[in-house]
C-alpha cells in the first residue's frame, strides 16, 4: 500500500513538472485526456487538471458499472496527477529550454511518470482507460488504440490551436511512449 502511494505521488509529481515546466510554455499537446486539458488550456483558458477530472468523470462512472477493477486502479491515479498538475502550475513562468529539448525532456518526465504508476498497477485513466475497455469489445491491441487516440487528440490540437508544434508534440508522445515501453518492460515481472 505505501508503495502504491508513493508511485503515484512520485510518478503524478513528474507528470506535473513536464507539464507545466516543459509542456505548456511551449504549447506543446499531448495524447489523451492529458492533451484535451492542455487544448482546454489553450483555446479558452481552463485549468488543465480540472478539465481532466471533468473529462474522466464519464469514463470512470463507466468503469464503476462495467470494469470495477480498472476504476479501483486508475482513479487515484488521475486525481492525484490532475492535482499536482493544476498545483504546480506556477512553473510555467520559469524560463524553459528550447522547444525540442523540452519535448524530449517532458516526454521522457511524463513517460517516467506513467510508467512508475504502471508498474504499480495504477493508470492516469483518460486515454489509457478508454483503450483499456476498447480493447475488451473490439478485439484490438491496447496499444494500437492509446496510439489511435494519442493521434486524433494530437491531430484536433494542431486544428483548434493552429500552431506550428505538431511535429514536437509528435516527437513528445514518442518520447513519452519509449520510456513507458522501456520502463515497464525492464522493470515488470
Amino acid at each position: 500500500m505505501v508503495q502504491k502511494m508513493m508511485s503515484i505521488i512520485v510518478g503524478s509529481v513528474l507528470i506535473a513538472i513536464g507539464i507545466n515546466y516543459f509542456v505548456i510554455p511551449n504549447h506543446l499537446v499531448d495524447g489523451g485526456i492529458i492533451g484535451l486539458g492542455l487544448i482546454s488550456k489553450y483555446a479558452i483558458g481552463l485549468q488543465p487538471g480540472l478539465t481532466i477530472i471533468l473529462l474522466n468523470l464519464p469514463l470512470y462512472t463507466y468503469a464503476w458499472f462495467h470494469f470495477r477493477s480498472y476504476f479501483y486502479n486508475g482513479i487515484h491515479g488521475v486525481l492525484a496527477s490532475a492535482f499536482c498538475i493544476d498545483y504546480f502550475h506556477p512553473l510555467i513562468t520559469l524560463h524553459t529550454p528550447h522547444i525540442l529539448i523540452s519535448a524530449i525532456t517532458s516526454g521522457f518526465l511524463l513517460g517516467t511518470g506513467i510508467g512508475i504508476m504502471l508498474l504499480a498497477r495504477v493508470s492516469v485513466g483518460g486515454g489509457d482507460l478508454l483503450a483499456l475497455m476498447l480493447s475488451k469489445v473490439i478485439s484490438l491491441n491496447v496499444g494500437i488504440i492509446i496510439l489511435i487516440i494519442d493521434s486524433v487528440v494530437i491531430l484536433l490540437g494542431w486544428l483548434i490551436i493552429q500552431e506550428s508544434t505538431i511535429i514536437y508534440s509528435g516527437v513528445l508522445v514518442g518520447m513519452t511512449g519509449l520510456t513507458i515501453f522501456t520502463i515497464t518492460k525492464s522493470f515488470s515481472t
